[in-house]
Order: C-alpha cells, then sequence, then structure tokens
C-alpha cells in the first residue's frame, strides 16, 4: 500500500511538471493574486483550466486556483441545469473531496482541486456542445 502511495505522488508530480512545460504560466509572478487575476481573466473555462495547469504550485495554494476555474466553468451550464445534472455535477465534486481525503501531504490537496476543476470543465464542454455553442 505504501508502494502504491510512493507511485500515486510520483504520477502526480510527473503529470504536473509535464504540464508546467505544455506552457508557461503568464501571470506577472508566482504570487496567488497575479494568478487569480490571469485565471479570471481567462476568455473561457478551457482556457482557465490550461492556465490553471501553467500556473499550479502542486500544492494547497492550488485550491483557490481551482475554485476560479470551478466558477468560470460553472457559469456555462450551472444556471441552465436541471435538477438531475446539478446533482449529478455535486456528486462529481463529492467524489473528488473523498478521493484522497485519507493521503496526507500538500499535493493530494492540489490533485482534489484538479480533479474538481476537471469535473466543472467536462459539464462546461457539454452544456457548450448540447448548445452548439464553440470554445
Amino acid at each position: 500500500m505504501r508502494l502504491r502511495s510512493c507511485l500515486v505522488g510520483l504520477v502526480l508530480v510527473l503529470t504536473g511538471s509535464a504540464a508546467h512545460a505544455a506552457e508557461e504560466c503568464p501571470a506577472k509572478s508566482t504570487s496567488m493574486d497575479d494568478v487569480i487575476a490571469v485565471l479570471n481573466a481567462a476568455p473561457s473555462c478551457d482556457r482557465a483550466m490550461q492556465l490553471f495547469e501553467a500556473c499550479s504550485y502542486g500544492a494547497s495554494g492550488d485550491v483557490q486556483f481551482g475554485e476560479v476555474v470551478e466558477k468560470k466553468c460553472e457559469a456555462d451550464f450551472l444556471g441552465r441545469s436541471k435538477p438531475p445534472q446539478k446533482l449529478s455535477y455535486r456528486r462529481e465534486l463529492r467524489v473528488c473531496d473523498r478521493k484522497y481525503r485519507n493521503k496526507s501531504g500538500t499535493m493530494y490537496i492540489s490533485a482534489t482541486a484538479f480533479c474538481r476543476a476537471e469535473a466543472a470543465q467536462r459539464y462546461s464542454q457539454r452544456a457548450l456542445q448540447a448548445g452548439g455553442a464553440g470554445h
């Protein structure tokens, strides 16, 4: 079990490194306020997610970045969703919250933030495709 935890941690670190290699964070600095400003200025959910990947800390600070992405993505679908879709979305967020709750280390907090943001992004993409809107 301990080996599995180490392997999961290694995968998280490597995937985070790959995301950072894909694009450099365009924020003025690595300060939380500067990164949040860049995320808020993103023109779309998908772009906000790309910036989140590029600017993430790989630690607990990612929770605040992920919340910005969640809200931007939710704007595409949450207001127009019917109760069953809202329930399904909230269930997915709870799954993310439970996924790493028994793990220690800030990288797991980051992984939870990414899980939640990715769920919001999926719902946004589905809503935009169903509505015929482009990204």
